[in-house]
């Protein structure tokens, strides 16, 4: 018979070969795949608490009025966005923005913003 495998909270499964690691694994000592988070790299957050996904939901939803500039800490480019949200072309400039920062690496995403 076979052994059934139980985990405890701070160990997952290897995505290829099924051991369990420790969840903090990223590649598996057993069979060396790589492991991927569920969400991808969209769900990263940076150092000082930014995530990736909030600001490209701010930027895509809410670019018009800047929301996404005071929420990465740029509150000047917030002000000029405020400003000039009645031509709707701060509107555009987020929606795009927005697009960028899903598209962005985490590395990058990182050394841009997160910034304590």
């Amino acid at each position: 018979m076979s052994e059934i495998q139980q985990k405890s909270a701070d160990e997952k499964f290897c995505k290829d070969c099924g051991a369990i690691i420790s969840s903090k694994a990223e590649i598996c000592p057993k069979c060396g795949v790589r492991q991927t988070s569920s969400f991808g790299d969209i769900a990263s957050v940076a150092p000082n608490g930014k995530s990736k996904l909030a600001a490209a939901l701010f930027a895509i939803f809410l670019g018009g009025l800047g929301i996404h500039k005071f929420y990465l800490g740029q509150v000047g480019w917030g002000i000029v966005y405020i400003i000039f949200c009645w031509s709707f072309i701060p509107a555009l400039v987020g929606f795009i923005e927005g697009i960028l920062y899903l598209v962005m690496s985490d590395s990058e995403f990182i050394s841009k913003y997160g910034g304590t």
